[in-house]
């Protein structure tokens, strides 16, 4: 009993060390949104860092932002501030994917608008997910619409830079979702609004994945090198759905994934300010 006392203990401290806080960024009714905050160790008073911005996957249906703990671990210890993004889904909140978007572009505003006190240079904000969570890191950097109407607009919700794992990017028909979105996915589905300005991305996949097509991604890649953004893209062989998430049998996706990612924001210059 004095064993397990301990050990519950010791997990409470890990818990509270690694998110730091977590901060309301928007409120809908009775219901507040939360993001967690992972922050760099010794940061310094004055000083604006990187940031990630994390959303989980689970289809615009269920998740939990427990997902991509490790990741933001990783980016913090990298000297990025990572937040850990909770949006309305629908098992929860009884919601759509269009609200599900709104909520992911509230976040970047609410980041860019206190990036002062938050310490966050609003230049340099990375959006991130996985799967549906994938779709609202690109959907808050090509989407023009769907925005809350209590949003500051003049705060861009565009992302400097997205690191994007089997992202769903393509709604339209055929597509991931197209039964629930419908025509809308000609303002929704990232694939279908890359424009001039597209922020640089990279794009980790597997190439079993059964609900993303490497086809698909392939194209998006070539599309964004059509309007002149860098888009790189990632393969994994044998990687299925969800092949970047740590498993306790076999951690070579992930380690490879953090290779890769580490690889895309170093030639941004995502850690200089590390040196």
């Amino acid at each position: 009993m004095k064993h397990f006392i301990l050990l519950l203990m010791g997990l409470l401290v890990v818990e509270i060390t690694l998110a730091q806080e977590k901060i309301v960024y928007k409120s809908i009714d009775s219901l507040d949104l939360h993001m967690e905050v992972y922050r760099p160790e010794n940061m310094k008073k004055g000083k604006s860092y990187p940031a990630m911005v994390f959303y989980f996957g689970g289809g615009w249906n269920t998740g939990s932002t427990n997902q991509f703990i490790p990741q933001a671990t990783h980016y913090a210890e990298k000297g990025i501030i990572c937040f850990l993004v909770d949006y309305r889904v629908a098992k929860r909140n009884n919601t759509t994917p269009f609200q599900a978007l709104s909520d992911a572009k509230s976040a970047i505003r609410f980041i860019r608008k206190n990036a002062d006190n938050l310490q966050v240079d609003p230049t340099k904000i990375i959006a991130s997910g996985g799967s549906a969570g994938g779709h609202l890191a690109a959907a808050t950097a090509t989407i023009e619409g769907y925005n809350n109407v209590t949003d500051d607009l003049s705060f861009s919700c565009r992302p400097n830079a997205l690191v994007l794992f089997n992202p769903v990017i393509d709604n339209g028909p055929g597509g991931y979702g197209f039964g629930r979105i419908g025509m809308a996915y000609k303002s929704f589905s990232p694939l279908h609004n890359i424009v001039a300005g597209a922020p640089p991305t990279i794009i980790l996949i597997g190439d079993k994945d059964h609900l993303i097509p490497v086809n698909t991604v392939k194209y998006y890649q070539h599309t964004m090198k059509k309007v002149k953004s860098r888009c790189d893209l990632k393969i994994y062989e044998g990687g299925k759905h969800g092949f970047f998430n740590p498993n306790k049998k076999n951690m070579t996706f992930y380690n490879s994934t953090i290779k890769d990612s580490d690889e895309f924001l170093q030639s941004l210059g995502y850690f200089d300010h590390v040196k």
